[in-house]
């Protein structure tokens, strides 16, 4: 006797749920590489950019930047790195969370230097870290 459940469109419940399973590997995947091109694009753009250029709308010391920047040059790298390698794979959410702590310091200085519209953006991408940072939580529990 065969049972057919509703919605399944024809396939066993297992077959139905595979398709939720790939889903939920591949958006956090989906996300951390996103990010990763984010973070490698900014941090590596405090490098190239020129003083004047990277102080014309904020008040911060250039060093300060530059430690930013490399900050999520590493971040970039400890989202997608130990995923890959599959070696050390704790250290993911851990290189999300620090990215969650640098996108609330950006979002509060756009906030105050640009206005509410223009901190759109950087909340979007610290949110987004939070989600890889929850979602991958158990990565540095089995670490």
């Amino acid at each position: 006797m065969t049972v057919i459940t509703i919605g399944t469109r024809g396939r066993t419940n297992s077959e139905a749920t595979a398709g939720n399973g790939m889903l939920k590997t591949a958006a956090p995947w989906i996300a951390q590489g996103l990010l990763a091109a984010v973070f490698l694009f900014g941090g590596s753009m405090k490098f190239v950019m020129s003083a004047d250029a990277m102080t014309k709308d904020i008040d911060l010391p250039i060093a300060f930047l530059r430690f930013i920047g490399a900050c999520e040059v590493l971040g970039a790298i400890g989202l997608i790195g130990p995923g890959l390698l599959r070696f050390r794979r704790g250290l993911t959410p851990l290189a999300a969370s620090g990215l969650v702590i640098i996108m609330i310091g950006a979002t509060s200085i756009t906030i105050a230097t640009m206005g509410v519209t223009a901190a759109v953006f950087p909340c979007i991408v610290g949110v987004i870290a939070a989600s890889v940072a929850y979602n991958r939580r158990a990565w540095f529990v089995e670490a």
